[in-house]
Parts: structure tokens; sequence; C-alpha cells
């Protein structure tokens, strides 16, 4: 009887940002696969999970692939998780997922934390509809997704490193106009936990005087939002 693949989402931040479920889980499988094992050592010992661990990244997953998939025939419960958030989500995990549905390995996917949904709902802007795009192509392909961007017509998602937001926002302010509304949060669930909103001028002119530091993740007004609310 072939084993089960539990994807289980992980605190993005705070560590009690973890259902019982989970926990449940990866105390009952047979191995826990995680992107960092070092990350996830220090969240394992604080849930006092005793389970064997081993590295499964972008580097690594096409190599073991086939293994993984062996194992998981062969009855062995396997758990994934990654540094934070949902896996598969801007994280390892597709090819897995994909691997393990053309060899009909059950797989079981645990609801769970995953920053975009926190900051969607806290920056103001209609998220009944919206799109995810995660982070944006660091060199080919960035125009051409920046042009797309400037046309869509739901809220967006963009994720983005500390290091580069002001760049972003600058990028967004040439494309979708220095007006648009938009709002930055960072450090989720941690202590230091920020959103800050407004139009992309504002922004851009906020965090460019300042040090930023922790995960992005940037919710910016779609073009239907524009038009609905002028005719309101």
């Amino acid at each position: 009887m072939s084993g089960q693949l539990f994807i289980v989402p992980t605190p993005i931040g705070n560590l009690e940002d973890i259902t019982l479920r989970a926990i449940n889980v990866l105390k009952s499988v047979d191995l826990i696969l995680a992107e960092d094992t070092r990350t996830s050592s220090f969240l394992l010992k604080h849930l006092q999970v005793e389970k064997p661990l081993r590295s499964y990244h972008q580097h690594n997953e096409h190599k073991i692939l086939e293994t993984l998939i062996s194992e998981l025939n062969n009855g062995k419960n396997i758990a994934l998780i990654s540094d934070a958030g949902t896996p598969g989500i801007s994280d390892p995990g597709f090819l897995l997922i994909r691997e393990a549905i053309s060899n009909n390995v059950s797989i079981i996917s645990l609801p769970g934390a995953t920053a975009f949904v926190p900051a969607l709902v806290n920056s103001g802007l209609p998220c009944n509809e919206f799109s995810f795009y995660g982070f944006l192509p660091q060199k080919k392909g960035r125009l051409t997704r920046l042009k797309i961007l400037a046309l869509e017509e739901k809220t967006f998602i963009v994720y983005e490193s500390p290091f580069r937001l002001v760049k972003l926002l600058q990028e967004l302010k040439e494309h979708l106009g220095a007006e648009r509304k938009a709002s930055v949060s960072r450090e989720l669930t941690k202590m230091f936990e920020e959103t800050k909103r407004g139009s992309l001028k504002e922004l851009i002119l906020f965090y460019s005087s300042k040090t930023v530091k922790g995960e992005i993740v940037v919710v910016v007004q779609g073009n239907k939002n524009i038009e609905t609310e002028s005719d309101e």
C-alpha cells in the first residue's frame, strides 16, 4: 500500500500560527522534507517533533524526485514543509506534487499560513477578486511582466526582497502611474509587523528614506478598481 504525501504549511513568523492538525501530521509521518533543515529544525524542536529530516529545495529537487516517489510507493508517509508558509507558493513543491499525482500517490494538502492572504486583507483594497504573481523575474521577462501588471484589472500581489523594494515601487510607478494605490506589508505576524498604505508616489518617498528589513508583500490596486471608484 502506497504512502501519503502531506503538504504542511508552517508559520511565516509567529510560531503560534500552526494548526493542531499540522503538528499531529508532523509527529506521525515517517519523513519530513524541509527547504532548509537548519530553519526547520528550530521549528520542529519548538513543536517537540522528532522525525527524520531531509533537505528538499530548488537545487536538489530534480535529483531526489525519483527516490522520493519510490519511497512513497513503498508505503512511506512524507510531509513537505518550506522555510515559512505553504509549500508550492513561491517555494519548492510543485515538481514533487506533480510527480506524485502522476504516480497515483495520495496527496493531502493542509490549510495554513501564507503571507499574501493577511497582506491582501489588510491592504484595504478590493479582495473579492485578485491575482497573485509571486516574485517578478529579475532580468529576462521583467519588462513584459510589468506591462501585464499595468493592464491587470484585479487587485494584484507580488513578493519582493527588502533590498529591491524601492526599485519595484519605482517600476510600478512608471508603468501604472504615480497615484495608483498600493500597500506594503513586511514582517507579517512578527513583533515589528508593518503595513504602509498610500499611492505609489507616497510609498516611494516613505521607503526611500529608511532601511527596510524582512520579507515584503506588495498589494496593488487594479485598473478596474480605479474605474469602479470613479463611477461611484
